[in-house]
């Protein structure tokens, strides 16, 4: 899953001519953090991602499109095998419309989007 993040993360830094170095000190981490990323051993935090994109230039979906498209393929499947609400009528409206907005954007292919 995350082999193809650890090298689209370590293209988009040589080809932009910093070194790890370079990215740790930019993100405040050390440079072997950013070791780390590219060989896939540990993902990024949420703050770590975004410092990322703006170094890059690159969205956060860019950059992880390949961690999103397996997690759009796992909840799919969890989709699918999800348990019927057991307990009364409150929220079950909104409850069915959210599943059927979900589904329809796995469908759709448009899991980026909100």
């Amino acid at each position: 899953m995350f082999s193809s993040f650890a090298h689209d993360l370590k293209t988009a830094r040589r080809r932009s001519g910093l070194s790890q170095a370079d990215c740790g000190h930019l993100l405040g981490i050390p440079k072997r953090r950013i070791s780390a990323f590219e060989t896939g051993k540990v993902l990024p935090s949420v703050p770590e991602i975004c410092a990322l994109s703006l170094v890059f230039g690159r969205s956060f979906e860019s950059l992880f499109r390949s961690v999103f498209l397996d997690v759009q393929g796992d909840l799919a499947v969890r989709l699918e095998t999800l348990p019927r609400r057991q307990s009364g009528w409150l929220g079950r409206l909104n409850r069915r419309h959210s599943l059927n907005a979900l589904a329809q954007r796995l469908e759709d292919g448009r899991a980026f989007h909100a």
